[in-house]
């Protein structure tokens, strides 16, 4: 039995009190209010932990284990867990590799049931494994799956596809959520998107989209990731609705996940004067609530899960994590370095994955272009999802001269890494200024085939081949280094220790910025480049998608 003292901060009866938590067996069995000893101002703050409600372990490039490992250190005490980006790879049995691992951390996590496996399919993409509705109904029987995951296929949703409908129908009958995507909906088509079961929404990027859809019924996840970040627009709803809120990072590489997690947004909501309450109702309760979850909000009988911070103003400091009664990170007590934790990763074999690519020459990525022909190309924005589509009709060689500015486009290329007999497929990209070099990587969103952008073929290839080499990874090349991690874990993660995972994904960024890249998430912003269920034009193993009207693009 032990007891903690401090100013307790219940964010259910919304009443910050001086007093005691009696824990045993990581369960709190008495709150007690008691005057506090001494100078009040040196006791700390004890108050609920925050929960990411909709993220992507694997886009940290961390296993589960090393994930909970990092923002434990930020006051993260639980995630809501989609593992769809395992699953394209893998399928269920990628799913059972996140479980697995996240059941040896002293961390709660919620997974969900990936609805859109793949994203699109059929003659869109290849990915490296299908979930349908009878896999969908079978996952909802379990116990460690608590939710039917974003459901993007919002087409299938509003025109009422047997098979996107039988998923929803299963989570349903299984009293389980079901979390939405659903960017760029009219009000009407949100309303009839919300009717079909979706709960909740975490796509939207201006204040009017978040107010339709708390209008329609669903709950809005404000973003603030790695590349898509909608605080900015979305955050009045904190104050509007608080009941109606949670808080995500989707996807957070590696590199800005040690750095804050959901505590950096809980900080940011401070600083612009949101209600206090207000902010804890969205980053601690609201989650447990819709999810149906109880993993600790200082009630007697709660597990023993809770933060001691320094204070609750924008400069929140968060000095110990305790879930369920046991002490996961204290800023003054090292629990290992990183040295310590270091291994290898000699055998690439040994760890699942699914990885059938061979080697490619200049000569698969051949793009002819002639004056006067029309061309499609990828505009790509910095931390954006979204891309632009740009039709240009061609003066001159877009490698060497034109009237148009040729010298910001460069060749993309997508690669299916599942079936041995593929060819790539190429296009044309603006946005992200590389001039001499190449970046390339296996985690391109949803499917994670071979995704590649540089400034000539040599470069372009040389990145392919050295991701294939490692089964999976990021690499950087340039006229004098290259600069690499090993993705072994499915082609999405490193068994390495979190932080030396971040701070090798900050070597590839800035070693990207050499190659001329004025992107400041390169590797995000590429991975998106292959998402077709993202507006306005991508690209696939396959072909140009336009993912604004849902049709192959012929270039």
């Amino acid at each position: 039995m032990k007891t903690y003292q401090g100013h307790i901060v219940d964010a259910v009866s919304r009443e910050i009190y001086d007093g005691e938590l009696v824990v045993d067996d990581g369960r709190i069995v008495q709150v007690n209010r008691c005057e506090l000893p001494g100078d009040e101002k040196q006791w700390p703050y004890l108050m609920p932990g925050f929960i990411d409600s909709h993220v992507h372990i694997e886009s940290s490039m961390m296993t589960p284990l090393e994930f909970a490992r990092v923002v434990a250190e930020h006051g993260t005490i639980g995630v809501i867990a989609d593992p769809h980006e395992i699953a394209n790879v893998m399928g269920v049995e990628g799913v059972d590799v996140m479980i697995h691992s996240a059941s040896q951390a002293q961390f709660n996590f919620l997974f969900g049931a990936p609805s859109c496996v793949p994203a699109l399919g059929g003659d869109v993409e290849t990915s490296g494994a299908t979930i349908g509705s009878q896999e969908i109904a079978a996952l909802m029987q379990r116990d460690d799956i608590g939710f039917l995951a974003e459901m993007m296929n919002f087409t299938g949703v509003l025109q009422g596809d047997s098979e996107v409908m039988a998923k929803i129908a299963a989570a349903r009958a299984a009293g389980k959520p079901v979390d939405g995507h659903a960017p760029g909906l009219t009000p009407e088509q949100r309303q009839n998107y919300a009717r079909a079961g979706i709960s909740t929404d975490h796509e939207c990027t201006t204040l009017d989209e978040g107010r339709e859809c708390i209008r329609a019924g669903m709950k809005v996840i404000i973003r603030e990731g790695s590349a898509a970040k909608d605080y900015a627009h979305l955050h009045p709803l904190i104050d509007e609705y608080p009941d109606q809120v949670m808080l995500c990072t989707d996807d957070c590489h590696a590199d800005d996940l040690v750095r804050g997690h959901i505590l950096s947004i809980v900080k940011r909501a401070l600083y612009d004067d949101h209600d206090f309450w207000n902010v804890l109702q969205a980053s601690c309760i609201n989650p447990q609530r819709h999810y149906g979850v109880n993993w600790g909000l200082l009630q007697k009988g709660d597990p023993a899960t809770f933060l001691i911070v320094n204070n609750t103003g924008p400069f929140l400091g968060v000095q110990n994590t305790i879930i369920r009664g046991v002490e996961v990170y204290s800023y003054n007590l090292s629990f290992g370095s990183i040295s310590a934790r270091r291994q290898p990763i000699a055998d690439l074999k040994s760890y699942p994955n699914r990885f059938c690519a061979t080697p490619i020459t200049a000569d698969d990525i051949k793009f002819d272009i002639h004056c006067g022909d029309t061309k499609h190309i990828i505009l790509a924005a910095d931390r954006s999802l979204y891309t632009g589509h740009d039709v240009v009709e061609v003066t001159g060689d877009p490698m060497k001269d034109s009237q148009y500015p040729w010298h910001e486009v460069q060749k993309v290329v997508v690669y299916n890494r599942y079936i041995q007999s593929a060819r790539p497929v190429v296009g044309l990209v603006r946005g992200f200024g590389i001039r001499h070099g190449a970046i390339a990587s296996s985690v391109a969103h949803d499917s994670h085939n071979i995704v590649a952008i540089g400034s000539s073929d040599e470069f372009i290839v040389h990145a392919v081949n050295r991701v294939i080499e490692m089964q999976g990874g990021q690499v950087v090349i340039t006229d004098e280094e290259i600069i690499e991690m090993a993705l072994p874990i499915a082609g999405l993660m490193s068994p390495l220790d979190g932080h030396e995972v971040a701070y090798r994904c900050r070597l590839l960024c800035d070693m990207a910025a050499l190659t001329g890249c004025t992107m400041k998430a390169p590797f995000i912003t590429m991975a998106f480049m292959c998402l077709p269920v993202i507006p306005e034009l991508k690209i696939t193993d396959k072909h140009l998608w336009d993912s604004k009207n849902m049709k192959v693009i012929e270039d």
